[in-house]
């Protein structure tokens, strides 16, 4: 179903990594590090700046795939994992994108469900992977009905 999109990537999107949305996020996960929030204790770290939390990455633009469209709803969100090669750093720029890593399908009690694996990948400004968060979306018998028609 979602075979010819494998290997397909978005154009890279700009993003930014501002202090007033990693506070927000941190206070919306219930994460109080100073670390995040605390410019003082950011200069005082080993990292000499605030970072955002593990999980912020969720809230950038990694574009859209070309031609590549999942519905809204019926979808099951299966894994998520983070993986960082250095702290995302509070003020920094930043270009991401998105790509279809695999499409797999297996049968079972309900039918014949799709497992899409989709890669996020955040680089800075020198092409320097900083993280990439993999997910598994998993579109169960009746959406895959659904998109076939």
């Amino acid at each position: 179903m979602f075979h010819s999109y494998i290997g397909r990537r978005s154009t890279p999107i700009k993003n930014s990594v501002e202090r007033g949305a990693v506070k927000k996020f941190a206070e919306a996960i219930g994460d109080p590090h100073p670390i995040y929030v605390d410019e003082e204790a950011g200069e005082r770290s080993r990292y000499g700046g605030n970072i955002a939390p593990p999980t912020f990455p969720r809230l950038l633009d990694f574009g859209t795939v070309e031609g590549f469209h999942l519905p809204n709803v019926g979808l099951i969100h299966g894994e998520q994992s983070f993986r960082f090669e250095r702290p995302l750093m509070v003020g920094e720029s930043i270009q991401c994108y998105t790509e279809i890593k695999d499409y797999y399908e297996r049968n079972g009690t309900g039918g014949t469900m799709g497992f899409l694996v989709i890669e996020d990948v955040g680089e800075d400004i020198h092409g320097e992977r900083i993280f990439t968060s993999q997910a598994i979306i998993i579109i169960t018998g009746a959406v895959r009905k659904r998109l076939s028609k």
